[in-house]
């Protein structure tokens, strides 16, 4: 099998060392694929590179902990990073290169440009953790596939914002990728798989839970006809106050342009629920585009047992 993987992946860390490989990829005739990521693997990002293999000849992982998306008071520093163990879990994924470059690598000295994509930066994530988090994973992504050159590229459906905003770079800047959305990967309680959730101590972590199962309730709401806008946010801020988590955001909003719908707004049959919360200090993101999407827990019944309610 000649797309058969490497007894070992090896690690690039310059900007010229991954560019010629993917063009010595491609001028071989094999497709490129790309799962960006910042390490402290778990299975969503797995599953992401399972899904690259399916569809290109040659994967790359790219794991890089981004500074300019973070803002001043998050947790840039803490972040979890695990490059030894996350090169063995990309190799096992189905990974045949990692790249893994130093932050004056992708952030030389006296570089001053920033990319941006107008409106859809400003809702959601943007409202909390401002714009400049999104021009953060812009320029970064489009330095990656600058560097990369001509691939398919994997992201989670998880990070909905951060995929809009991605994919109307592609779009907008002509750029030679092909962007992939991948189904959210979800834990046994529902719980989205995530960086920060090893942050979580177990009481926060069965609090956590509170998250999928307020998607779940939403989604069983939503399917039996409910459509105000103000209904749907205020059954699932319940759930998630209830367990003591501190909301951030819940928004309904339109899924192409993430315009958010007023409390007083009948929403279509297809809408964006979108959600942040700490818990215990930890930010949690999560999503659902109801009308499209299966409830995280599967069922109301489900999601009712699970928190101990009537069925």
């Amino acid at each position: 099998d000649e797309r058969r993987l490497p007894m070992s992946v090896p690690t690039l860390t310059t900007v010229h060392e991954l560019r010629t490989h993917c063009e010595l990829v491609r001028a071989s005739g094999r497709s490129v694929g790309l799962v960006p990521t910042m390490g402290a693997l778990h299975e969503g990002h797995l599953s992401l590179i399972r899904r690259a293999r399916e569809l290109a000849d040659e994967v790359v992982v790219t794991i890089f902990v981004n500074p300019t998306q973070f803002g001043p008071n998050e947790d840039f520093e803490r972040y979890p990073r695990s490059l030894e163990q996350d090169r063995g879990l990309a190799a096992e994924a189905g990974a045949h290169v990692v790249f893994a470059p130093a932050v004056e690598t992708m952030y030389p000295p006296g570089e001053k440009t920033r990319v941006s994509v107008a409106d859809l930066t400003r809702p959601l994530c943007g409202a909390s953790r401002g714009p400049e988090h999104f021009t953060g994973v812009a320029t970064i992504v489009t330095k990656l596939f600058s560097v990369v050159g001509p691939c398919v590229a994997c992201f989670g459906r998880k990070d909905y914002q951060q995929l809009a905003v991605i994919q109307r770079l592609v779009r907008d800047l002509f750029l030679p990728v092909r962007i992939v959305p991948c189904s959210t990967v979800r834990e046994e309680d529902g719980l989205a798989a995530s960086s920060r959730n090893r942050y979580l101590d177990s009481s926060w972590r069965a609090r956590a839970a509170a998250i999928p199962r307020a998607l779940s309730l939403a989604h069983a709401t939503f399917s039996s006809g409910e459509r105000l806008a103000g209904n749907l946010r205020a059954l699932v801020r319940a759930e998630l106050e209830e367990q003591g988590l501190e909301i951030d955001y819940v928004e309904l909003a339109d899924p192409n342009e993430l315009e958010v719908f007023e409390d007083a707004a009948q929403v279509p049959a297809r809408v964006l629920l979108a959600l942040a919360a700490l818990a215990g200090g930890t930010r949690l993101i999560d999503n659902l585009v109801l009308g499209e999407e299966p409830a995280p827990i599967g069922s109301l019944r489900g999601a009712l047992l699970t928190s101990g309610g009537a069925a």
